[in-house]
């Protein structure tokens, strides 16, 4: 089974499909003859693109009769022709990682990370390594486009939570990690603790943010052991970091206070649980709405005791006060996304999508808000906005 990308804003809201869209692993999203409606996962296939088979192309189509007539012109025999239509491949040039835009690269990222987190087996390590640094590579070399185009996609959709709040969290143990000064061991586990603290619980966070009732006895009790049976399972698969491990067993367990003093397994579990807090707050569910960047950040601020939070001061720090992909209205009335962290907290870049008079703009335009008139006034949540954002466009424009 041939898949090819279908290119972002090739599907539209009412269109008919006349082929299947699939995802990267060509499990079916959304049969032939099925009317596209307008949900968040439709608005981010339109955005991102998804897959198709190859033989549903009109691409594919026009090349297999072209073929076809040829061999009829030259004479050759039925059963030749016939089996053009099986052996056939469409030629298309093959585009590089590096040439991939930000959607399709963190959306194919995503698909990866489900795939390994719902069901690890073999060669689970190597799989989590390649993508840890893939991930981490991506994101180096535009953090912010990268958390503004995630932070924007873990607010629209519960769909595969638990991936995309692994990778979330693993870009921000990143930043997190260097403005802490932490070494090389130290920031290692803390991805690696990032993207694994809820593996034994893969498809129960899946589905619990899928679901409107509140979590069964049966599902709570799983939760509450999920550190200690991700940890065992990590064990199994071949981990021997005592580090990671014990970051992945006690994040939810290590309790407030300074992070100076603690042991080191201590302090990741700290940071991670606040870093965890804050991804999993910006996040939607079938349940509730996710909440505005400025909130995310208030609730990893205070600790358990009402004071201030050192792990949480260093996850503020590294994404500011109004984090890259949350949602603002300006003092001029303008509201946008905020596309760039800037020299301090509270002042970042924002790319003005609707104007004062409630119109929206005929593309993002940057907005200083170190200048009065266009100040952060309000942090929003994500359902305040009303408006498909193309972030191919918005990247762009924000670079």
């Amino acid at each position: 089974m041939e898949l090819v990308p279908l290119p972002p804003h090739s599907l539209r809201i009412g269109q008919v499909l006349t082929f299947s869209v699939r995802d990267a692993e060509g499990h079916l999203l959304f049969a032939a003859g099925q009317t596209l409606q307008n949900t968040p996962q439709v608005q981010a296939l339109i955005q991102r693109g998804a897959w198709v088979l190859a033989h549903e192309t009109k691409e594919y189509q026009k090349a297999l009769v072209h073929k076809m007539d040829t061999l009829m012109m030259q004479g050759a025999s039925l059963a030749s022709i016939v089996k053009v239509e099986a052996d056939y491949r469409v030629e298309r040039p093959q585009r590089t990682v590096a040439e991939l835009s930000e959607p399709v690269f963190w959306t194919d990222l995503h698909l990866r990370a489900h795939s390994l987190l719902k069901d690890p087996r073999e060669d689970f390590l190597g799989r989590l390594e390649t993508l840890r640094e893939e991930a981490l590579q991506r994101f180096r070399q535009r953090p912010d486009a990268v958390l503004t185009l995630l932070v924007h996609d873990a607010s629209q959709d519960f769909q595969r939570y638990s991936a995309r709040h692994a990778v979330l969290c693993l870009l921000v143990a990143d930043l997190v990690a260097r403005q802490l000064g932490w070494a090389e061991e130290g920031s290692r586990a803390l991805h690696n603790a990032a993207l694994t603290m809820n593996l034994s619980t893969t498809l129960l966070q899946d589905r619990l943010a899928a679901q409107e009732d509140k979590p069964s006895e049966r599902q709570r009790v799983e939760l509450r052991e999920h550190g200690d049976r991700s940890a065992q399972l990590l064990r199994e698969l071949g981990v021997h970091d005592e580090l990671w491990l014990g970051a992945v067993r006690l994040h939810h367990e290590a309790g407030p206070g300074a992070l100076a003093g603690r042991v080191a397994v201590d302090q990741l579990a700290r940071v991670l649980r606040r870093i965890d807090i804050f991804g999993a707050r910006l996040s939607p569910r079938r349940s509730r709405k996710a909440l505005s960047g400025a909130a995310a950040v208030r609730a990893i601020y205070l600790d358990e005791l009402q004071q201030p939070d050192e792990a949480g001061a260093a996850v503020i720090k590294a994404v500011g006060l109004y984090p890259p992909g949350s949602l603002v209205r300006l003092a001029n009335g303008e509201l946008g996304i905020v596309a760039r962290r800037g020299h301090s907290a509270t002042e970042p870049l924002v790319a003005a999508l609707i104007g004062k008079s409630g119109a929206p703009l005929s593309g993002p335009v940057a907005r200083d808000t170190r200048l009065q008139a266009q100040a952060v006034a309000a942090s929003l949540a994500p359902h305040e906005l009303k408006l498909v954002i193309n972030m191919e466009k918005l990247l762009k424009t924000a670079s």
